[in-house]
């Protein structure tokens, strides 16, 4: 099992870009598609951006299509989010998760993720 540290939230504009890093321990972190997801306050955690094993794959939430990058790097152990164009509504605290599974449709889904980092705190002003 990954244990999970993200970093590189803060307080930004409308408008700004961010970009949020993940670091993994251990040696196993190709065996685990990745994935970012985010919790506002009051609300449920909600799917970001996923990423495969390899790379090659890389899956968006609608809200964030277009804006945001997932990527990774398998020697490094690091999968990160860039975030352009950020606007107030991605005020959350994004968490990136590790899912052991196979199945594409279950990278969307938080229950499916066995391991979680802490967060980091992303504000949006307006």
């Amino acid at each position: 099992q990954v244990q999970l540290v993200e970093s590189g939230g803060g307080l930004v504009q409308t408008g700004d870009s961010l970009r949020l890093s993940c670091a993994a321990s251990g040696r196993t972190f190709s065996t685990y598609a990745m994935g970012w997801f985010r919790q506002a306050p009051g609300k449920e955690r909600e799917f970001v951006a996923a990423i495969s094993r390899s790379g090659g794959d890389t899956y968006y939430a609608d809200l964030v299509k277009g804006r945001f990058t997932i990527s990774r790097d398998n020697a490094k152990n690091t999968v990160d989010l860039q975030m352009n164009s950020l606007k107030p509504e991605d005020t959350a605290l994004y968490y990136c998760g590790a899912n052991p599974t196979y199945l594409s449709l279950s990278y969307r889904r938080s229950r499916d993720y066995d391991t979680w980092g802490q967060g980091t705190q992303v504000t949006v002003s307006s």
